[in-house]
Formats: structure tokens, C-alpha cells, sequence
């Protein structure tokens, strides 16, 4: 099983296509020849395709509207012979003379129309995008366009999706779109071709894009052996999905793989090491309903809903986290207490999350209890909970406490560090006889749980000034891990992407642009994670369905990023308009906007635009 080919750079796309035209006798002068079919070979090129028009159409581009119905922008869907199959949008910038180029059996292809998106996609076999210029002929250089080719189950390609205009489309927004809508319609033609006769396993890099058109898909039979693959799969798993056994892609048995949950999500790992979150559905057949035998009155056991977090989700090549990841993952069955230790804002809470959904007590509770937040006299009565009447105020029901809520399952003691010392005292007897006296009552309650803490402070240094007890300290550090702070991961890049990917909304697909993204490298965070989820949803907030750029973000984000001087700069008075001089001032001042835009007179924003006019 060979690994997917690596894709061509758009330099080497553009030039060999130009080298295939001029070997095709074609001048830049050169009027495309379209080379269309008459009335009846259309409707014979129409009528064999008449399944995977209706699928673009029924299944794919509803979709799609609410992005296409602001966009003055053609879709066209072509066949592997690059002959258009039908159109949607609008034509009015087409060129009238070009006009029958666009109608239903004209072909694209480079031979007869030069360098252009449908054409060239179908030669490379990739998704391109061609500017204006990037035509080889003259005559075609009124538009822009992004195509992307669409691949059946065998890895061949039956058709291409177009969008075209005759403005400037940018390529990361057209390209994307196309790429998504070509995406979409391979999986519903697999979908379409078993019809829910055969196992489906639907898996990707998290739960978040688990039901996106980016997910990969897999349909095998009872015997395990693969069917048919989206090329997704091929991607994520880095082999050509051909017959192959599922049970030699995942490091789990068929019977396994067949036991899991309908509906709810799981997660498997892959020999390399990857691991997926996936999704199981079974063939379709009548549905039986079980009958339950239990004693009136016994109510129905309740499944835990998933939280949504893997370990697999928590690092993506930092040495350090995965260290802490590795180290945790072989202590999950065993009881040795763990202390995690980093700053506010690293995700410790999310990785005790992780660590309990990956661990045998996932459909239990998990209890997290922040031990700053809660006032020093209430702390006991909240962990271990209190007999009716024990003290004034206290429910008349009395409380069964935090720790007994979490009985059976994990409890996390986040900035364990703040906890009062006779509080301390009172949980230490409980992590040594696992037992939990509430207030009040002379009576032991045992309870079956993971205790995890954590801390922002140095617990060592809190046991040397008397501010911890020494005894809870090695009680709960059996293992120390240790999350590094944003600043120093390697993975930041990888990070702002993900976190970008969680919070966007599906229309949102334009990305970060570089600037922000060399903004974010530069900043020391010292909010960590935590800091950059605020700062991206405001960003997405402001940038609507725009790439996300330095104007979208907030001012305070640009107060930890810049060292602002103390004194009030010195006013500048140069004409907004004159580019020069406003890259020349830039420049002085090393490149500092708030700085720059202070000594205008204007708004970070408003300089931000007119440095990205002057570019253009």
C-alpha cells in the first residue's frame, strides 16, 4: 500500500501546463476551441451522468447557498473529459463571444482551451487555482477560477468542480470552497453506491470536525474487509485504501470494532501511533426493540454523554506535552495520584478531562472543584458534605458532599495549593481510608475514586513556608507532570489552527492570515490557552466570513504584545494616501503599529487598511 503522492506547488502547476500548451501548438493569441458536442451527443453526455448531476444538485450545493448567494461567481460541474455538465450562478460576466464555453457540452480541456481551472485540475489530478494572467490564451484572461477534480471509489476521476469570475476571487477563499464542495460530493456518491448496506466508520483528528465533509470514511463488510474509502482516509491514514483489512489499519479486532456504540463516538489508534475519534454505523435493518426485565419502579441506567476531548487532542509535536500525555496515559489503571502543574490558563483541567474520558471510569461522573474559588469556610462542607442542621444556613436535606458525588468516579482538585490546611488534614484521612465523614455525622461513607490535582504554584515551596502539609504533598505527587506554558510550546502554530477550527462557524473557512498568524507567534500569552480561545471568537466575531487580519483583533491583545512607551509620541502629519511615506514611518518605528498609528492620529484599524491598499 503506497502513500498518497504529494501535491505539485501552484509555480510547477502553471508552468508545466504552459509547457503542455505550447507543445499542443497553442500561441497565446489563440482563441479557445471549446470543441462542442451537438444537440444529441449532449444529450447522451447528460444522461450518463445523470446521477452524479443530481447528487451535486440535491445533496451537495444546498449546502453551499448561503456562500454562493453573495458571490458574483459561476459553478460549473464538467466530466473527466473536461465537457461542461450543467451550470449554477450567474453568467453575466462572461465574455459574449466566449459565451457557448459555458453552455452544456463544451470542453475545457488544455488542448482546446489552454491553461484554465477545469482543464488544468483534470491534467494534474489536484484542486488549482488560475488567475487571470495564469491563462495561457488571451481570451480567457477576463476571469479567475478555482477547480477542484472529484474521484470515485476506485481513485479515478469522473468530473471537476469549477467556480469562476471575472473579479479577483482570493485563492485560499474559491480554492477551499471548491475543494469542500468536490470533498462533499465524493462522499455522498459513496454513500449513494452501498446504500447503507455495509458498515460505515466515519473518524478525524477530533470530535469537533467529526461530522464535517473533511472526516474520513471507510465502508466495510461483516468480514472487515474495506469496500470503499473517501481519499480523506487515504490522507489521514498515509496508504491507499484497496481491499485491505480494517483490523490492519487500527490497532483493534474486528469484534471489537463491531461492539462499539451506534452513534457515540470512540477512539482508536492506528499502528503509527495516530489516534482518531471515530463514529460506527451499522447496515440498515429493522430496528428490535429489546425488552427490559427489571422491578417496578427500577428507572433505566444512564449512559454518560462524551466530553468531547482526547487525549490525542492535547499536543500536536510538543515534546513536553506529549511527555506529560505518555507518562499519564500508562498510569490511567493505576492508582498512583497524579499532580499537574503549570500555569493559569494551560489546559490543566482539560487534560484531567481527557484522562478521565480515556480511562475505564469515562461513563462516570467527573467532579471538578476549584479549590480558590470556593470561600475558606465553605470548603469542607462543599468537598465532604454535612448532616441536615449542622450548621446555620445548612440545607435541611442535608449534602452528600463533591467527593462522594464523584464516588466510582474522577474527582479533580484544581489549585489544590489554596486549600485551607485543616481542610488539607480532613482530605488526607480520606485519600488514606478512602472513606468521607461529612460534617456533623459520625458515620464513614467508602468511596471508589480517582482523586487528580493540580496547581499554578509550587507546592514544595508551600511546604517549606507551612502553607501545605508535607504528608498531603508526597500523597498526591506520585507523579508530578508538567504542562509548559503557550509561550514555550513548539506546536503554537498547530494550536491556533485547532483552536481556529473549534470556534469558527461552518461558513467561516477563510483562516488566519499569515499576519495574524506571525502576531500570534510573537505574543507571549500570558493568558495561555484559555486567552487565545477569547482572543480567536472575538476575532471570528469581527472577521464574519472574511480571513481573520490584525483589525479583527482585540486592543487588548496588541497591550501584551507591544511595549507601549510611557510618553505621549511626538504627532505626525503625513498624508494617509502616500504609501512611501507611511512604510518609510513604519519602518522607524521597528515596525510597531500602535505606536505609529498613535502618532497619526488614527486608529490601529483604520492604518492597517491603508497599509494593506498600499499594497495592493
Amino acid at each position: 500500500m503506497s502513500a498518497p503522492a504529494p501535491p505539485l506547488s501552484h509555480e510547477a502547476i502553471v508552468q508545466d501546463s504552459w509547457s503542455r500548451c505550447r507543445a499542443f501548438g497553442l500561441k497565446h493569441q489563440s482563441a479557445p476551441a471549446f470543441d462542442q458536442l451537438p444537440a444529441s451527443g449532449i444529450a447522451q453526455l447528460l444522461d450518463s451522468h445523470h446521477s452524479l448531476v443530481q447528487t451535486t444538485h440535491q445533496e451537495v450545493l444546498p449546502y453551499y447557498e448561503n456562500i454562493l448567494s453573495n458571490s458574483n461567481c459561476l459553478i460549473m460541474l464538467a466530466d473527466n473529459q473536461g465537457q461542461v455538465l450543467t451550470s449554477w450562478g450567474t453568467q453575466r460576466f462572461i465574455e459574449p463571444n466566449l459565451a457557448r464555453g459555458f453552455q452544456a457540452g463544451a470542453s475545457w480541456m488544455e488542448h482546446a482551451s489552454g491553461t484554465n481551472a477545469i482543464g488544468t485540475a483534470l491534467a494534474c489530478e489536484q484542486a488549482v487555482h488560475i488567475e487571470h494572467d495564469e491563462h495561457f490564451l488571451k481570451a480567457n484572461r477576463f476571469m479567475t477560477g478555482s477547480a477542484a477534480p472529484i474521484f470515485n471509489a476506485e481513485r479515478k476521476v469522473i468530473a471537476v468542480l469549477d467556480v469562476s469570475s471575472d473579479s479577483y476571487l482570493p485563492p485560499s477563499h474559491t480554492l477551499g470552497m471548491v475543494k469542500m464542495m468536490s470533498q462533499t460530493v465524493e462522499n455522498r456518491l459513496i454513500l449513494n453506491l452501498f446504500h447503507g448496506q455495509h458498515f460505515q466508520l466515519t473518524f478525524n483528528t477530533g470530535l469537533n470536525n467529526l461530522d464535517s465533509q473533511w472526516a474520513g470514511l471507510l465502508i466495510f463488510d461483516e468480514s472487515g474487509q474495506v469496500l470503499s474509502a473517501n481519499r480523506r482516509a487515504d490522507n489521514l491514514l498515509g496508504v491507499r485504501l484497496s481491499r485491505v483489512s480494517v483490523e490492519s489499519l487500527f490497532k483493534v479486532s474486528l469484534l471489537e470494532l463491531l461492539n462499539q456504540p451506534d452513534g457515540l463516538p470512540f477512539s482508536l489508534q492506528t499502528s503509527g501511533r495516530n489516534r482518531f475519534q471515530c463514529l460506527l454505523k451499522r447496515p440498515k435493518q429493522a430496528p428490535i426493540q429489546a425488552r427490559v426485565f427489571a422491578e417496578p419502579g427500577a428507572t433505566e441506567p444512564k449512559v454518560a454523554a462524551p466530553t468531547g476531548i482526547s487525549l490525542s487532542t492535547l499536543h500536536f509535536g510538543d515534546s513536553r506535552v506529549e511527555k506529560a500525555v505518555r507518562q499519564a496515559e500508562r498510569l490511567l489503571e493505576k492508582d498512583i495520584p497524579l499532580l499537574i502543574h503549570g500555569e493559569t490558563g494551560v489546559g490543566k483541567e482539560v487534560f484531567v478531562k481527557a484522562l478521565h474520558q480515556a480511562s475505564s471510569r469515562s461513563k462516570q461522573a467527573f467532579i471538578a472543584v476549584n479549590c480558590a474559588a470556593i470561600p475558606a469556610e465553605l470548603v469542607e462542607s462543599e468537598l465532604f458534605g454535612y448532616e441536615k442542621g449542622a450548621f446555620t444556613g445548612a440545607n435541611q436535606k442535608g449534602s452528600i458532599g463533591l467527593i462522594r458525588k464523584a464516588d466510582k468516579g474522577t474527582l479533580f482538585l484544581d489549585e489544590i495549593g489554596d486549600m485551607p490546611l485543616p481542610t488539607q488534614a480532613r482530605l488526607l484521612r480520606v485519600l488514606q481510608e478512602r472513606c468521607v465523614q461529612p460534617v456533623g455525622s459520625s458515620e464513614l461513607f467508602p468511596v471508589d475514586l480517582r482523586i487528580i490535582s493540580a496547581t499554578n504554584r509550587s507546592l514544595r515551596e508551600q511546604v517549606q513556608l507551612g502553607r501545605f502539609r508535607e504528608d498531603l504533598y508526597y500523597r498526591i505527587g506520585g507523579l508530578t507532570l508538567e504542562l509548559p506554558p503557550l509561550r514555550e510550546r513548539s506546536d503554537r502554530q498547530a494550536l491556533f489552527k485547532r483552536l481556529w477550527e473549534q470556534h469558527r462557524e461552518p461558513t467561516q473557512w477563510a483562516g488566519l492570515s499569515s499576519e495574524v498568524l506571525e502576531l500570534f507567534d510573537r505574543h507571549p500569552w500570558p493568558g495561555n490557552l484559555r486567552q487565545v480561545s477569547s482572543v480567536m471568537q472575538v476575532a471570528l466575531a469581527m472577521a464574519e466570513e472574511q480571513p481573520v487580519r490584525p483589525e479583527h483583533l482585540p486592543d487588548d491583545f496588541f497591550v501584551d504584545l507591544e511595549m507601549e512607551p510611557l510618553e505621549t509620541p511626538e504627532p505626525l502629519g503625513i498624508d494617509l494616501n502616500d504609501s512611501e511615506a507611511l512604510n518609510r514611518e513604519l519602518q522607524a518605528a521597528g515596525g510597531n503599529i500602535s505606536h505609529l498609528a498613535r502618532r497619526l492620529g488614527v486608529s490601529r484599524n483604520t492604518l492597517y487598511k491603508r497599509l494593506r491598499q498600499a499594497e495592493v
